[in-house]
């Protein structure tokens, strides 16, 4: 008679194995940061329910005792950056002809781009052509200094939702990418910082007032996170917090004042922000 107990373990691994990587998401946590009006706190999470934690959840934070529903309080960017970096370039279907070095090609915004959902972002003075960018955004989870892409996985606390805010026009004429690609609330991110996930392979959909006009998955990178991580460590060091915006894929298109752009990465959630009136 066959040995039972070894027959339903190799139904269950065989089960498991078929399934999507990321079916299997128990083990996922949700970090927020948000304001009731009155302070603003880090938060942990569950269902409609926020637990606050005494610090950031990346700096040791533990749950406090209090409580709030999500819907009495505001969301905020659910990270506060010291440096924010981001890569070009990163999928095949955005890069076209370009021709790109062997490493990734990184640039950096400015921690004053980072904004949270439902923020509005600024539509800046003599701006024309400001283009969405839906990526896949690393949070640090802690300090690293020229680690290796073998053990960048250590140092990444978790990923969000990000738009990559471009000014093409600024971008494509100044000597340098600061206006086009720093501006004030050029940043969005959020709403949740997610751990667990297979983040190496998420699905990623942009949204343009409802119409959809990204849609990738994160595996499609020609420069994966881990690399991206290593890559930037060996001459920046990376804190905890830092954030990094990982690419875009496919093509991009103008927003003008009264749009709504929405970032969605497989089970992360939505990012969604308005364009606000031009600045005159």
């Amino acid at each position: 008679m066959p040995n039972t107990s070894h027959y339903v373990a190799f139904l269950t691994v065989v089960i498991f194995a078929c399934l999507p990587i990321n079916a299997a998401i128990a083990d996922t946590a949700r970090f927020v940061r948000y304001t009731d009006g009155e302070s603003q706190s880090y938060g942990q999470r569950d269902g409609d329910v926020i637990h606050e934690l005494d610090k950031a959840p990346w700096n040791g934070g533990r749950r406090t005792g209090r409580s709030v529903n999500v819907s009495d309080i505001k969301m905020l960017a659910p990270a506060e950056p010291s440096k924010v970096f981001a890569v070009g370039f990163n999928y095949d279907s955005h890069r076209g002809d370009q021709v790109l070095p062997a490493h990734p090609p990184i640039f950096l915004k400015l921690p004053s781009t980072i904004t949270g959902p439902g923020a509005d972002i600024i539509y800046p003075a003599g701006a024309s052509n400001v283009h969405f960018e839906g990526e896949l955004v690393v949070v640090i989870g802690k300090t690293a200094s020229r680690v290796s892409a073998e053990s960048a996985g250590e140092y990444i606390f978790g990923v969000t939702a990000g738009n990559d805010v471009s000014e093409r026009d600024w971008q494509a004429n100044d000597l340098q990418w600061f206006r086009g690609k720093a501006s004030d609330t050029f940043g969005p991110i959020g709403p949740e910082i997610v751990t667990g996930l297979n983040y190496r392979d998420l699905l990623l959909q942009t949204r343009l007032n409802g119409k959809v006009v990204q849609e990738q998955r994160t595996r499609d990178h020609i420069h994966d996170v881990h690399a991206i991580v290593s890559f930037i460590s060996q001459y920046a060091t990376l804190y905890p917090g830092d954030v990094i915006f990982t690419g875009t894929p496919g093509q991009t298109s103008a927003m003008v004042p009264g749009d709504v752009i929405e970032i969605e990465i497989e089970n992360v959630g939505v990012l969604r922000n308005a364009i606000g009136k031009p600045i005159k």
